[in-house]
């Protein structure tokens, strides 16, 4: 079984590089702080927030199907924003 350690990793990295594709984007295309990359970042922080304080709760029936669950919401709303970044790119 997955460590909480890895989980809490795993939501960084991927919502960390969502965050850095939305900077890259907008170094490439000339639009510094545009309204629609400011939007995606806040929505990913919005979402790493919200996971941090799932990923916290201590007062869980089944650990492992939190966790699954934990997980699963991450694989979601990242295809989601990740959805959202290339709609710029197009």
């Amino acid at each position: 079984m997955p460590s909480i350690r890895d989980l809490k990793k795993d939501v960084n990295f991927v919502l960390g590089d969502i965050i850095e594709a939305v900077y890259i984007w907008e170094a490439g295309s000339g639009n510094k702080e545009s309204e629609e990359g400011t939007v995606i970042i806040d929505e990913a922080i919005e979402v790493y927030d919200d996971l941090m304080d799932k990923i916290h709760q201590k007062n869980v029936e089944d650990a492992k199907s939190h966790f699954n669950s934990i997980r699963k919401e991450l694989e979601e709303k990242a295809t989601k924003l990740i959805e959202k970044l290339n709609s710029l790119e197009s």
